[in-house]
């Protein structure tokens, strides 16, 4: 389902079934018929003097979709708004490049100005039993953590502008952290929370352990590094937030 940027419910919205195309682009007049069997292709008009007449096409297949960049110039950015800055380029003239999210925000650049329209995907489907540990020795986890622990919420409080819809927010200084876990750890310090920090970044194996041999050169932009490392991987999700409101069990 591909949800024009100026709609509000269920009017304006565009369902396209699989392998149906959808075409986008300030105008159609320019666009060739199409070739899908079932007639003619949908259009999306998007008036704005900076796209292209004939800026793309978006085609269903199953759980995910596909998008080609028609434009010569203009790379075109698929946001994952529940990815916490999860993006994917599709540069100028890509054809058929597969987006696997389910919920997704098309960005254009336009002049002096940056357009987007949603798209829904079909919810996807996910193996009840992943993994291939049966029996034997289990598989070692590349980045265990312990969501009891003060350093999970140090961990959480640094991802939360992020997974709180700000992809591109700075993570939050370690005092602003401080006050932000204060209902459920009211005797966090700046002091605690910068060693917290500093376990992180030695877990997550980003500098070696103040005790070693080779404690290599400073790592500049920890915070950053931790954050982007964790949302990379998923190490916590929105839903997980909730460890930082008062009234969770406090670690």
């Amino acid at each position: 389902m591909v949800v024009p940027d100026d709609t509000s419910g269920p009017d304006g919205q565009l369902r396209l079934a699989p392998g149906e195309t959808l075409r986008f682009g300030r105008t159609s007049a320019s666009a060739p018929a199409s070739t899908s069997a079932d007639g003619p292709a949908a259009f999306l008009t998007i008036p704005h003097h900076g796209v292209s007449r004939r800026a793309g096409e978006i085609t269903a297949a199953g759980s995910y979709w596909t998008l080609s960049n028609l434009s010569r110039t203009s790379t075109y950015v698929v946001e994952n708004p529940e990815g916490a800055g999860e993006h994917i380029k599709i540069a100028p003239g890509r054809i058929d490049a597969p987006i696997p999210f389910e919920f997704s925000r098309v960005v254009l650049p336009a002049a002096d100005d940056l357009l987007s329209f949603d798209i829904w995907a079909p919810r996807h489907d996910y193996a009840d039993e992943p993994g291939d540990d049966h029996g034997g020795e289990p598989t070692t986890h590349a980045f265990p953590l312990d969501r009891t622990k003060r350093y999970f919420l140090v961990l959480a409080a640094l991802c939360e502008p992020r997974l709180r819809g700000a992809p591109h927010a700075p993570p939050p200084t370690a005092d602003q952290v401080v006050d932000r876990l204060r209902p459920v750890w009211p005797t966090a310090s700046r002091t605690a929370v910068q060693w917290n920090i500093d376990y992180l970044a030695v877990k997550f194996r980003l500098k070696h352990p103040p005790d070693s041999a080779d404690c290599g050169p400073r790592l500049n932009g920890k915070k950053e590094s931790l954050v982007s490392l964790a949302l990379r991987f998923d190490l916590v999700r929105e839903p997980e937030l909730a460890v930082l409101e008062a009234g969770a069990a406090a670690p």
